[in-house]
């Protein structure tokens, strides 16, 4: 029953080892600036994991930044300009919606140039199948071969 209750409390210990990790505390002056806040964090990528923004990521690169846009807030920052002091800082990757620009366009274009490649690939080939169907079927045999394969038919006949 002792090494039981060991095996339980060790348990709980570390069940509740993760119930002290760190948890964000800021003080904002107003709604607005918390609303500012999450929706900046929002719009920001982490730059460790790569598919969270710094809103939802537990790593300590995103409380670092959330950090940073906690401190710009209080400096009195619009969001364009914490996004573009961001930005500077890590580049446009850590925005999940890049601004298009000239080293953006392959991002917001590139899908679209391969949606219209693929679909005139595939034009194209239907094309050439039906061109090629329709010269199959009208390519028959001339009046010379047919008499030649007539009497070829009936030779063969015959010897059988």
């Amino acid at each position: 029953m002792s090494r039981r209750l060991h095996w339980l409390a060790l348990g709980l210990l570390l069940i509740a080892g993760g119930v002290g990790a760190a948890v964000d505390t800021f003080e904002f002056s107003s709604e607005q600036e918390r609303d500012r806040f999450y929706a900046i964090g929002s719009e920001l990528r982490c730059p460790k994991c790569q598919n969270q923004n710094i809103a939802d990521s537990d790593a300590p690169i995103a409380a670092d930044l959330r950090q940073e846009v906690f401190r710009l807030l209080e400096d009195g920052r619009s969001d364009d300009e914490i996004v573009d002091y961001m930005v500077a800082r890590y580049g446009e990757f850590v925005r999940y919606k890049p601004a298009l620009n000239r080293d953006t366009a392959v991002l917001w274009f590139g899908p679209l140039a391969f949606l219209l490649v693929g679909v005139l690939a595939l034009v194209l080939l239907v094309r050439r199948r039906q061109r090629a169907v329709n010269e199959s079927s009208d390519a028959g045999l001339s009046p010379q071969e047919q008499k030649r394969l007539d009497e070829l038919l009936n030779k063969k006949s015959q010897d059988d």
